[in-house]
């Protein structure tokens, strides 16, 4: 397949890895690293085309400061080594960028900024003000101040976020490895996957952990699924190597090309399948299920059985069946406190007896997506 999408590209959101920014576990920031991916970014520019960088390495760029050997395993420590090193982060990619007379930006993002939808639609808005005014925006996890996304999250799945708030034609993750393989790499005989059209196409493969340096969170599943997000957001996603990227953004078959799906899911839908975290949960009785999952309609109070949690008008929810089964994940339109009183009734007996404003939906089909 032809790899115009990745030269023709005029938005990309570049996403470097820790290992390719640090070198080995332990290591200090890797300054002639960090200058390639300057330079990247500005070729890329010159040929027209507007770069995001999403920038892993601020827990790694630390670690040499404080005089640890590895990745440190407990969650203050992390956060002490990511507010030394995002800093050390920042100032190298400023210095090598004002070099060029080029204008960039610290963008730190935690989890809330993408899962409420106000906070979602301010980081879209200031990353687009950026762009237009020629900046380059270093994004990363604020992770000395977070806690699960340090734990649990990782910053090829923020990319996959990014390039959906942005609207992205190209998404491209540097890492250590310099493509997708049909078994690991260190393996005789294992061949790079060049192109993906279909993940039904590599689902038999083994992928690991976390890169070889040991200072990374992520790994190829993290890195399958951003492509999983970005494609089905109609953005193809490129994984090469940091030393590989030049010829890769040039077009050659180098890396791994994860082609955009035909069909594409609306971007409101896809920010609350893989964006939004639940704050509570509806379970369904077996007729809701059933309508939700084959007729794409709204869900009613009438097929709600029981309500899970606390959470506000606006939240994102799951609904689940009784067996506990999570069928979908929606915008809820009623406080947690007020929905006890609304299950199994029909919106014409609610609004009779609680008012007109209870004759709507508990979640519309329009704020719903299935999982």
């Amino acid at each position: 397949m032809s790899r115009q999408a990745v030269t023709s590209a005029k938005r990309i959101v570049l996403k470097v890895g820790s290992s390719s920014l640090t070198g080995s576990a332990g290591s200090a920031l890797d300054a002639t690293a960090v200058g390639k991916i300057v330079d990247l970014a500005t070729s890329l520019r010159a040929r027209g085309a507007e770069v995001l960088i999403v920038s892993s390495g601020a827990i790694a760029a630390g670690l040499a400061p404080l005089k640890l050997s590895a990745r440190p395993k407990d969650l203050p420590t992390q956060q002490a080594a990511a507010s030394v090193g995002q800093g050390l982060l920042i100032a190298k990619y400023n210095e090598l960028f004002t070099a060029h007379s080029i204008v960039s930006s610290q963008v730190l993002l935690t989890t809330e900024d993408v899962v409420r939808r106000s906070h979602y639609n301010t980081a879209q808005q200031t990353l687009s003000r950026l762009i237009s005014l020629g900046v380059v925006p270093i994004i990363n996890e604020n992770d000395s101040v977070g806690t699960a996304e340090i734990r649990f999250g990782d910053n090829d799945r923020l990319a996959a976020l990014v390039a959906l708030l942005v609207q992205a034609d190209l998404l491209v993750l540097i890492s250590d490895i310099d493509a997708l393989y049909d078994a690991h790499p260190s393996q005789p005989g294992a061949n790079a996957i060049h192109e993906v059209s279909d993940f039904a196409d590599i689902d038999s493969i083994e992928v690991g952990g976390a890169g070889s340096a040991g200072v990374g969170s992520g790994g190829m599943v993290t890195k399958i699924e951003a492509a999983r997000i970005a494609t089905s957001a109609g953005t193809p996603m490129l994984l090469t190597s940091l030393s590989n990227s030049t010829d890769a953004l040039a077009g050659k078959e180098i890396g791994t090309i994860f082609h955009a799906q035909v069909s594409k899911t609306n971007s409101r839908l896809l920010w609350l399948a893989h964006a939004s975290s639940a704050r509570g949960r509806l379970v369904l009785d077996a007729g809701a299920v059933t309508a939700i999952l084959e007729k794409g309609v709204s869900l009613l109070p009438a097929g709600v059985t029981a309500v899970e949690g606390e959470f506000s008008a606006g939240d994102t929810v799951e609904l689940s069946s009784r067996d506990g089964k999570v069928i979908a994940r929606g915008l809820v339109a009623f406080d947690s406190g007020e929905i006890p009183q609304m299950l199994g009734r029909s919106t014409k007996e609610l609004a009779a007896t609680l008012g007109a404003e209870y004759e709507r939906e508990l979640v519309h089909r329009d704020d719903l997506v299935l999982l």
